[in-house]
């Protein structure tokens, strides 16, 4: 490895200049990945990451900022690519914000997952124990069921960029016209949407964001966040407003959906209780396996979907109730030492006070799902010190070429 000193540059006035002056150029090899598909590498111990740098490059690097225990520095340069870097296949990729793992063979983006979420239990949870191979589909572009470009403030009624946020950027978007891993009827959808976008500018006072969700209904591509969605899962169909949270990618959910319900039954519960259950995607899909199910959320326009899913299905096990954040479990009639639980929270993981109610209700199982590994494994150090043992963790690919996955644990009540 070597270290070069090129010609000052102004650094910002909080720069500390110490490992490396302001956008010294450094030569370093990568060997690992953050959970943020961030390359890492080091020089003399000294830690640098290095954004769409891949395990076994040779790269040269620019540094803009230097921590206490760590620098990070732009890509300039890859001097010796690795055997598993790819061409990707979007021209945008490395500016878009959207992908972190298009020039990552898809082999070894599947194994850094699995590595991430197993450095994450041994580092947070102080756990090692076995992490599932990730279970994918063969579909890893062209699967994003929704999409949502967005545009600034038109200037004299004329709507400029429309697209996706520059990487590092809180503004500043790029043109999009096509995105590989976006479901081809939404691109096919994307021309015409942004023209007519632009012909109605003096419609926008301000930047807004637009929408485009494929649905299985007879509206192929859905553009009104109020206008209904269909989605079918298995042998079920889900309807909900094309606005609302719902996973997307559709090619996936019937495996994702079934771990989940297999993991619930696996100890013969009678009772299922799905907290933060939406429009009833996972309580739905398992209510078959139980006597009795019971979905559980704060959003009173959601739950009125989820009967609105249960009723068109013919699911007559299933009830939901609106809940107060404060008291969830209240009206639920089941016996936590007989129940399941479905844990679904946002991206932030679970707080204190859901937890502290989790914990009083006392499932016997508890099935956690998360799109956010690291706060997952926050929560999972709660459920350790109130008697529940991780006994299993999934990993799903849902979000090919980029970082992201969901992780389902499996925690079961070993004491009282």
């Amino acid at each position: 490895m070597s270290v070069e000193n090129l010609a000052p540059a102004r650094p910002p006035k909080k720069f500390h200049p110490d490992p490396f002056t302001y956008h010294q150029e450094i030569e370093l090899s990568i060997d690992s990945l953050t959970n943020l598909g961030v390359g890492v590498g080091r020089i003399e111990g000294w830690v640098v990451f290095v954004p769409f740098a891949l395990p076994e490059d040779t790269v040269r690097a620019r540094v803009y900022r230097n921590d206490k225990r760590h620098s990070e520095a732009d890509l300039v340069e890859v001097l010796q690519p690795s055997p598993h870097r790819v061409e990707p296949s979007c021209e945008l990729f490395g500016y878009c914000g959207g992908c972190q793992y298009q020039h990552l063979s898809y082999e070894q983006q599947l194994h850094w997952k699995r590595k991430q979420v197993a450095d994450l239990l041994k580092h947070m949870v102080k756990l090692e124990i076995e992490v599932a191979p990730v279970i994918h589909t063969e579909q890893t572009f062209g699967y994003r069921s929704k999409i949502t470009p967005h545009f600034q403030k038109p200037r004299d009624g004329v709507i400029e960029t429309i697209g996706f946020l520059q990487v590092g950027r809180r503004r500043a978007a790029l043109e999009l016209d096509h995105c590989p891993i976006a479901m081809d009827s939404l691109n096919e959808r994307l021309t015409s949407l942004k023209a007519d976008t632009r012909a109605n500018a003096k419609r926008y006072k301000k930047g807004a964001t637009i929408l485009l969700r494929a649905s299985d209904g007879p509206e192929k591509v859905i553009t009104d966040t109020k206008n209904i969605c269909n989605q079918r899962v298995g042998e079920l169909n889900f309807r909900f407003p094309a606005g609302d949270f719902f996973q997307n990618n559709p090619f996936i959910l019937e495996a994702f959906t079934g771990y989940v319900r297999d993991e619930a039954t696996a100890e013969e519960s009678k009772f299922l209780v799905d907290a933060y259950c939406g429009s009833g995607l996972f309580c739905l899909t398992a209510a078959h396996a139980f006597e009795q199910a019971m979905g559980v959320e704060v959003s009173g326009a959601s739950i009125e979907w989820a009967r609105n899913n249960a009723e068109a299905n013919k699911i007559t096990n299933a009830t939901f109730i609106a809940g107060k954040s404060e008291a969830l479990f209240p009206e639920c009639p089941f016996p936590g030492n007989e129940t399941a639980m479905i844990v679904d929270p946002p991206r932030k993981g679970c707080d204190e006070l859901f937890l502290n109610q989790l914990f009083a209700f006392g499932p016997k199982r508890v099935i956690y799902v998360s799109c956010n590994p690291a706060t997952q494994m926050r929560d999972l150090n709660a459920f350790a010190q109130h008697g529940y043992q991780l006994t299993a963790m999934q990993p799903f690919d849902l979000f090919p070429q980029t970082r992201h996955l969901e992780c389902v644990a499996t925690l079961v009540r070993t004491s009282e």
